[in-house]
């Protein structure tokens, strides 16, 4: 039998798996899809963006999909940004259904324009999420290995020593993904490189971890005179 519970989840997995003709064919039966939210609450381009399905993003955009701030700032859709920002202002600093600000997900998507905008109209720059990650935008950049934005977030404000769910930083973010410039960075600008996780880990031993052993080393030493 064909419920709504039904038409939903055939809606979300089309999306998913990148199913275009399922998805119009969907839509096409029931416009009501595309004011849905998926069952984190995300909105149907959110979760195609978060799923890095970006082409089914801009074919729902196309198909009538409200982009709302969230869906915007993640899909780096500046003009929808800026349209969504003049009508409510105070969504600059809002929390999306799964808890996150609209800069934390400019910032993990890598949506430099997007955070550009946001930030000018008085983005949070240390706003944790709203949900047990507790990740701030500048560990959405690092983790998404942006690290051109992480640099423009830092200069703009963003703590270099905040800790997301179990004390987690940006440093060993860096140094997990074996992004040596960016630790210098991150380290320049004051990172702790003794700063450890709930389970006793620093930076240096996120990078051994992971095979970067001169990494390691460097984070192991005083900086550079």
């Amino acid at each position: 039998m064909d419920t709504v519970g039904d038409r939903e989840a055939a809606f979300f997995l089309a999306i998913k798996t990148r199913d275009e003709a399922l998805l119009r064919a969907l839509v096409a039966a029931d416009v009501g899809l595309l004011g849905t939210s998926s069952p984190l609450g995300a909105s149907p381009v959110l979760f195609a963006v978060s799923y890095g399905r970006a082409d089914m993003a801009r074919v729902l955009a196309e198909l009538g999909a409200p982009l709302d701030v969230y869906a915007a700032a993640a899909l780096g859709d500046v003009a929808a940004l800026t349209r969504e920002l003049d009508t409510d202002p105070a969504r600059v600093n809002g929390v999306s259904g799964d808890g996150f600000s609209p800069l934390g997900l400019a910032a993990f998507f890598g949506q430099a324009g997007a955070a550009e905008a946001l930030l000018s109209r008085g983005a949070d720059v240390n706003a944790a999420s709203r949900n047990a990650m507790r990740v701030q935008p500048l560990h959405s950049a690092v983790a998404g290995g942006h690290g051109a934005l992480a640099r423009a977030l830092v200069m703009t404000g963003a703590d270099v020593n905040a800790a997301q769910q179990h004390e987690f930083t940006p440093l060993m973010a860096a140094a997990q993904n074996g992004d040596a410039g960016l630790a210098l960075f991150l380290r320049q600008r004051g990172a702790d490189t003794d700063a450890r996780t709930a389970d006793g880990r620093r930076a240096a031993d996120f990078a051994r971890e992971e095979g970067y052993g001169l990494l390691a080393d460097s984070l192991e030493e005083p900086l550079p005179a």
